[in-house]
């Protein structure tokens, strides 16, 4: 069956050992496992110390057919500012992807070629009975891409409106994949995080119904807890509940360093916060409907 991998985000040497842990061998193709298949969520590339060796690592996989892998919302930036890059003298970097960049600053051509590769990857993955997005499943976007992204390699263009059209549907169902639902407060209401600071938008549980809930509750951020207030009726943003007869939906990209990871018996969320945590998690999926605690795999870094 599969191992579904969360946000390795360039460490390399964990990533090698979770595999090792898993019972993935090294060949001449890549890691390989006799009996099962990897599935990467997305966000493999930039922060950590060795991404061009965790982009070589998950490519080899991928084309040797021993793992799926799908965009996150860190991919889309990397190959965004690499297009613009290529028709700017000095562009404007955004930090997120400097390393990654800067890594690949003498192979040029390696780089190329893998953002040629990061293009072919898709923003979701339906498999027998299993669902892998980055950040959060919709329908109705879903749906929308089947039928605006011909197969294959994603078109330039795509990633071009991405940026210069974030308003437009393409761009709103592919951001809505892979980086949930913000909620954005009114300019005239103020909130104060258990880290004093007044947020001006924050990731929402997309999944849960948002009447009568506290900000605290729907709340799904990693970094500070927002107060138990009422969210006023007014302002309540939209969500997406997922059924309780839906398949398994696993994603990343909310860097839950202390977990849950398993929030219902058909959604987990196996992004560990490999920077803040320093582990890496795997969910092993035998085709269970009903997830358990039991099935998820962590590897910690090691001090020496």
């Amino acid at each position: 069956m599969y191992d579904i991998i969360g946000d390795v985000h360039g460490h390399a040497q964990l990533l090698k050992k979770l595999l090792l842990t898993l019972g993935y061998k090294k060949t001449a193709s890549g890691y390989a496992h006799p009996e099962r298949k990897a599935i990467f969520v997305g966000d493999f590339v930039n922060r950590g110390p060795q991404i061009k060796k965790t982009i070589r690592v998950i490519r080899s996989m991928v084309e040797s057919g021993n793992a799926f892998a799908i965009l996150g919302n860190h991919e889309l930036y990397l190959i965004i500012d690499h297009l613009r890059s290529r028709k700017t003298v000095s562009p404007k970097k955004d930090i997120s992807v400097i390393k990654t960049v800067n890594e690949f600053s003498e192979d040029p051509e390696e780089w190329n070629d893998h953002i040629k590769w990061l293009r072919s990857l898709p923003l979701f993955l339906e498999l027998n009975g299993l669902r892998i997005v980055h950040a959060c499943w919709s329908d109705e976007a879903v749906e929308f891409l089947k039928k605006n992204l011909p197969p294959g390699k994603i078109k330039k263009d795509v990633f071009r409106k991405l940026r210069k059209e974030p308003g437009s549907p393409l761009a709103k169902n592919i951001w809505l994949l892979t980086k949930g639902i913000l909620f954005s407060m009114p300019g005239d209401l103020k909130i104060i995080s258990n880290k004093g600071v007044s947020p001006r938008n924050f990731r929402i549980k997309w999944w849960e119904d948002p009447y009568d809930k506290t900000f605290g509750q729907l709340s799904f951020e990693a970094k500070y807890q927002l107060p138990e207030y009422t969210i006023p009726p007014q302002i309540l943003p939209d969500s997406l509940p997922y059924g309780e007869n839906d398949p398994p939906l696993f994603f990343g990209h909310y860097c839950r360093k202390d977990g849950p990871h398993i929030i219902s018996h058909n959604l987990c969320c196996i992004d560990a916060c490999i920077a803040g945590s320093k582990s890496l998690l795997a969910y092993r999926w035998d085709g269970e409907t009903a997830l358990t605690e039991d099935k998820i795999c962590r590897v910690k870094k090691t001090l020496f």
